[in-house]
């Protein structure tokens, strides 16, 4: 009797002093049981799948974990949970606006669009030579839709080309830049089931009188026919741009002499009546900076009856 009186009397000082007890029965309290129970939530995407553990009882500033299923494919760079949200968005946003009618505003093509360029993801190299343009990576992701009457939906099959300048502002497949035959930064890909494409490139460089930015066309096809095009440009960030001038190879052709606002095609009117001034606001990359390399996405939301042919 003594001796249990003993046992009480120890376990009850562990206690006040906050020490654990493992008792020799094994048995755990419900308190405790309640506090090691987690709860699986599945969190669907469209190119992944991740598990959180939720802690029923974990103070809110510790972090999740967060297990990847299925990791990026070989070759393919890890994005952050952000970026992974960010690239298979599905929502169309609808402002309530012009663009809510007749969807993302159109720019004019410019000189430099060459038709027939290969159908790749990766479009670093040069196919004549494999040549590789050196610069800071840009991960790309656009999302396509159609809206009609307010609502929006993917459009899969489309095709989506783009193509830019290199760090030193020259243009693949120009005459007059000597580089006739090269298809470095042109490329297009087909929209999946979420009307989405991902490109990977460099950070564009600048040439004289214009702002950064990257040249984008959207079309469909029946058979061979054309059925809708779109074209536009998409600008980047004055600060980022400035930032990504002071490193190599960038720094060898000086800071941009342009920001957004003193482009005459950034701060002019749409090529489809849809903007009278500063179309270039509606047509902004959403930038995110990921170690060395940049991430950019950009929805673009077109309305057939708006769109040229």
């Amino acid at each position: 009797m003594i001796t249990n009186r003993r046992i009480i009397l120890i376990i009850f000082a562990l206690v006040l002093l906050g020490l654990p007890i493992v008792l020799s029965s094994g048995l755990v309290s419900n308190t405790a049981s309640a506090q090691l129970n987690s709860s699986v939530i599945l969190h669907p995407s469209n190119d992944s799948k991740s598990i959180s553990l939720s802690q029923g009882t974990r103070p809110a500033s510790s972090p999740r974990p967060v297990t990847q299923l299925f990791p990026p494919p070989s070759g393919q760079p890890e994005l952050s949970a952000a970026q992974i949200s960010a690239s298979t968005n599905k929502t169309c946003t609808l402002k309530p606006s012009s663009i809510k009618l007749q969807g993302t505003p159109q720019q004019t093509e410019g000189p430099y669009f060459v038709d027939g360029m290969p159908n790749r993801s990766d479009i670093r190299s040069d196919p004549s030579d494999g040549s590789v343009q050196q610069g800071i990576p840009l991960h790309l992701v656009i999302h396509v839709y159609d809206v009609d009457n307010g609502s929006c939906t993917p459009l899969k099959g489309t095709r989506v080309d783009i193509w830019h300048a290199n760090p030193q502002g020259v243009y693949s497949a120009v005459k007059d830049q000597g580089t006739m035959g090269k298809k470095f930064l042109r490329g297009y890909q087909m929209t999946d089931n979420n009307g989405t494409v991902r490109f990977t490139t460099i950070y564009p460089g600048w040439y004289q009188g214009r702002a950064i930015h990257i040249h984008d066309k959207v079309r469909t096809f029946n058979g061979s026919e054309k059925t809708l095009e779109w074209t536009a440009q998409l600008y980047l960030n004055n600060s980022i741009n400035q930032q990504v001038s002071m490193q190599p190879p960038y720094s060898n052709h000086g800071s941009p002499q342009t920001t957004n606002e003193q482009d005459g095609i950034y701060t002019g009117a749409s090529t489809d009546g849809m903007i009278p001034r500063n179309s270039g606001e509606h047509l902004m990359l959403n930038l995110t900076k990921d170690k060395q390399s940049y991430f950019g996405t950009f929805n673009i939301v077109l309305n057939s009856g708006q769109s040229s042919r």
